[in-house]
């Protein structure tokens, strides 16, 4: 068990019978109070996102994750098949629910890292930098640079992303998947 002092960002720990990941953590204490901790919690079964403060009397279980490496092959009808990467015959789905924000920036051939709990796959972490293609960017007009302006170009997955006017179609950026921001040109087309 752990303490609730013990908590911090990226934790994995069970709350109600369920996998969450910590994503935000402060230490509260007011007058005449007991000390809390304030935490932000992600399901990792369904993506659900929930505040809950912790006391010292809690009980906190860290939750025994397991690791995996593995490949993206297809989406299908809303289902990602992934393989494991030493065994390609080892195939499993997973729901654009489950995946969240995670599932626009999924291309053929992506090795991530699968999470398991009690065995069975819950979801899945992507590389936090990807390089991915331009394919569709509206043209910058010239005069637009004097401001540092931004355009949205949609990316070979099918994600929408913020970038600079100099980026055009066939450019390949560099993408943060968990913020889903432009992080540099990576290649010029």
């Amino acid at each position: 068990m752990l303490s609730y002092t013990e908590l911090k960002k990226g934790l994995f720990i069970v709350f109600e019978g369920q996998p969450y990941e910590v994503l935000e953590m402060s230490f509260l204490r007011m007058q005449q109070r007991k000390a809390v901790v304030q935490t932000k919690l992600k399901n990792l079964i369904n993506g659900k996102v929930v505040d809950r403060n912790f006391q010292p009397s809690d009980e906190i279980e860290e939750a025994d994750i397991e690791k995996k490496e593995s490949v993206f092959i297809y989406n299908s009808r809303g289902e990602y098949w992934f393989h494991e990467a030493e065994n390609p015959k080892s195939r499993f789905k997973l729901s654009a629910e489950t995946l969240g924000d995670a599932a626009q920036f999924l291309k053929a051939n992506t090795s991530m890292t699968t999470l398991l709990f009690n065995g069975n796959v819950i979801n899945i972490r992507l590389p936090i930098k990807m390089d991915l293609k331009v394919t569709e960017a509206p043209p910058a007009l010239r005069g637009d640079t004097a401001q540092g302006g931004t355009k949205t170009v949609t990316l070979e997955t099918g994600a929408k992303v913020n970038v600079p006017l100099f980026i055009n179609e066939g450019d390949v950026v560099k993408v943060n998947t968990e913020t889903g921001e432009y992080v540099e040109r990576v290649e010029k087309a």
